[in-house]
């Protein structure tokens, strides 16, 4: 008889992390009865996101006796300085406790085998940790192939051929690489954090951490980006690479159980309202947990809407105090940020929110376009359903994702494909007009290949499919 294996999980901090790495925990346990897995949260010092609700809510779930979540102790964070590397260095910290915490595991755990780390990509410092323990570390990465390829390709740039991500900061050139088909404009779509010399080098550190790993779980599937995937499996220098996804939270939307009763209601009537409209008539707006904009661009977003014409549902959230690392929060009143008069003359046609219940609305058959900052779970949810995207990527990877779905994939189009939040440029209304337009085009070539990708996704996830197939190489491996 095989012996039962533990698997212990390191999720970046954060609600979002967490809920993506029990995604694919849920995964394996279905997948193998004899697999066991231990998460181990970090937390900020001053996270309100609800984590420990959401970890409550597995206590009666049918899969709780093969699950367990430790909270490892809390560390302090530095709040003064480069937020990047404080932010690293508060993961790194948590070494000396990921070692006891797994050392007590090991102790009281006679009848499973430690089968073995699975850490984000920001938690690279634990595999020295897990080298101590004598157990191999495999990691989820949870932006697409695409983006390992880049990390993968500047890192060796670096290391190999002693070229700077800097050099590219203002340059014109385009920059082959392997995870991609065309050549990518490297100013406009790199991630801004490798222009600065001191992120940027601990960056691309953590991507030579990855090449330590005993495998790569990707959340991504072989239809979507296959010729990512080819170019990371023939590299020879990158270890084993296994696309298990989308594995994504489709079922139990916005972690139902921890939505406070406000939000319930809030859900309530954009779902009722929704009700209301044809199928495929409404654009929805959604910039992610971080997304929101300065009144000037808020300004010009409403003069696309209105001249557009199209009916309109805007999740429309307040930045965080200007020098203040935080969320965006809901406006107590959106009346002072729009133009004036706006609501009254939209009022047929349009609703403005805060908080947005994304996966709901992006299954409600009304909605016919997604205007996205183009988060890797975002779309991956946005192509569950069919609904055709326009890029409007923020920060992080997804300016890199945007490029990839408009020039590479030919499934979204493109209201704006290198804008920076911390950039000056303002979008406007003529811009965001003709993109969503091109967006709502009901029989565009668009939509046929993101309805094809949408039965791709799913076909991927079932038995025989592609992702079905690799998970199961996967497992073999532990």
């Amino acid at each position: 008889m095989k012996q039962s294996a533990e698997l212990v999980f390191i999720p970046s901090p954060g609600i979002g992390h967490l809920v993506a790495t029990v995604e694919v925990a849920k995964l394996l346990l279905s997948r193998d009865d004899q697999l066991f897995i231990t998460i181990l949260i970090i937390k900020f010092p001053f996270s309100t996101d609800g984590t420990d609700a959401y970890v409550e809510s597995f206590a009666d779930s049918s899969i709780s006796h093969r699950i367990k979540f430790i909270n490892l102790p809390q560390q302090n964070i530095e709040t003064q300085g480069n937020s990047t590397i404080n932010f690293l260095n508060f993961i790194d910290n948590q070494q000396t406790n990921v070692k006891d915490v797994v050392a007590k595991l090991i102790e009281s755990e006679t009848k499973n085998r430690l089968a073995g780390f699975v850490i984000d990509m920001f938690c690279t410092s634990m595999i020295d940790v897990a080298n101590e323990l004598g157990v191999p570390t495999y990691m989820f990465f949870t932006s697409p192939a695409s983006m390992l390829g880049l990390l993968f390709h500047l890192q060796a740039l670096r290391d190999d051929h002693n070229k700077d991500c800097i050099e590219f900061k203002d340059s014109t050139a385009d920059l082959v690489v392997p995870s991609y088909s065309n050549p990518l404009p490297a100013a406009r779509i790199l991630p801004s954090i490798l222009f600065e010399k001191e992120t940027g080098n601990r960056f691309l550190n953590l991507a030579k951490r990855f090449r330590d790993v005993k495998g790569i779980l990707i959340n991504t599937f072989t239809e979507l980006e296959s010729h990512a995937l080819l170019s990371l499996s023939s590299d020879g220098k990158i270890p084993p690479v296994y696309p298990a996804g989308p594995i994504l939270n489709v079922k139990n939307d916005d972690n139902n159980d921890q939505v406070d009763s406000k939000q319930s209601k809030q859900k309530s009537d954009i779902l009722k309202w929704l009700d209301d409209q044809p199928p495929s008539s409404v654009v929805f707006l959604c910039f992610g947990s971080m997304g929101s904009f300065s009144e000037d661009q808020v300004k010009e977003i409403a003069r696309g809407l209105e001249h557009a014409g199209f009916r309109f549902l805007w999740s429309l959230r307040q930045p965080p105090p200007k020098g203040q690392i935080g969320m965006p929060s809901d406006y107590a009143d959106h009346t002072g940020v729009l133009p004036e008069g706006f609501l009254d003359r939209t009022a047929g046609v349009g609703k403005v929110i805060g908080w947005a219940p994304q996966v709901a609305i992006l299954a409600h058959p009304a909605v016919g376009g997604f205007v996205s900052h183009c988060g890797w779970n975002s779309t991956l949810e946005s192509l569950w359903f069919g609904v055709p995207i326009a890029t409007w990527p923020l920060y992080a990877e997804q300016q890199a994702n945007a490029f990839q779905l408009v020039t590479e994939l030919g499934i979204a189009v493109e209201i704006d494909m290198s804008y920076r939040k911390e950039g000056p440029v303002v979008v406007t209304a003529e811009k965001i007009e003709g993109g969503i337009k091109e967006l709502m085009e009901l029989d565009s070539d668009v939509r046929k290949r993101v309805k094809q990708m949408s039965d791709s996704s799913k076909k991927a996830l079932m038995d025989g499919g592609s992702s079905y197939a690799a998970l199961g190489h996967f497992i073999d491996q532990i």
